[in-house]
């Protein structure tokens, strides 16, 4: 059975629990060109970004690199790979529309300082109307429990928004504030993954993942944020908070 063939099949699995997962989705040379270009990325452009799109573990050891926000705006390959190609297309699928590609992003959790992932709904970030958008999180090597897999909670995009409130977590402000409930341990799945696996979630689908408990062992990965062309987003309040929270970071010593 092709892609197009499978579509439907895809599509209702996503709607019912808030996330698919799609084995070996980058395989063979493209998964080897993707991976070179991702390290070509973190030694040549890295070291060249402003702080408020480069997160460490520990501010000024590049060991501990934890987070890259929006790649794809100082890369042409990846402002190419981003924009066109099955990542895309995949969005478009499950949004059932047009799409506006938004953000692409590298994910670390560096062994044994690794921090947990707060759980945590991305449309509180997004702040859009209607909240329509997934987030994909695509393995770049071997991805368990033990390095600290995603965590999804089945089902959890159809009970609407939770409260959140600030966390301490560099990268991830906000966390639900009442988690978890009994639903919650009854419905979260640990995802487990392989490098070029994807997982997509809706942006109101709970997630989380425990730090790095490894003594060696990365946790890479990218992520991949597309809105629906249905969705408006708050502009101006997005822009305040992105603000105030990049200030709130310098001034703790956290950038």
């Amino acid at each position: 059975m092709n892609q197009k063939e499978n579509e439907p099949a895809v599509s209702t699995s996503f709607d019912r629990d808030g996330f698919v997962v799609f084995p070996q989705f980058v395989t063979g040379e493209a998964l080897v060109d993707l991976l070179e270009n991702v390290q070509r990325f973190i030694q040549d452009i890295v070291p060249q970004l402003e702080d408020k799109y480069v997160f460490y573990e520990e501010k000024n050891v590049p060991s501990s690199l934890k987070q890259v926000q929006h790649m794809e705006k100082h890369d042409p390959w990846f402002h190419h790979f981003f924009h066109t190609g099955r990542f895309r297309e995949v969005a478009e699928m499950l949004l059932h529309g047009p799409v506006v590609p938004k953000n692409m992003q590298y994910f670390n959790k560096p062994p044994r300082i690794g921090r947990p992932t707060p759980p945590h709904q991305d449309g509180f970030y997004f702040m859009l109307n209607p909240c329509e958008a997934v987030t994909m999180w695509f393995a770049l090597e071997e991805v368990d429990e033990d390095n600290g897999c995603v965590r999804y909670v089945k089902g959890s995009h159809k009970q609407g928004m939770r409260e959140h409130t600030r966390t301490q977590t560099l990268g991830f402000s906000q966390g639900i504030v009442d988690y978890p409930g009994e639903a919650d341990r009854e419905n979260e799945l640990p995802l487990p993954a392989n490098a070029g696996d994807l997982l997509v979630h809706d942006s109101l689908t709970i997630h989380r993942a425990d730090g790095n408990q490894s003594l060696c062992r990365t946790r890479q990965a990218l992520g991949f944020i597309y809105y629906s062309d249905r969705a408006r987003e708050d502009v101006q309040a997005h822009s305040e908070y992105q603000k105030k929270l990049t200030e709130e970071m310098r001034a703790s010593g956290k950038i």
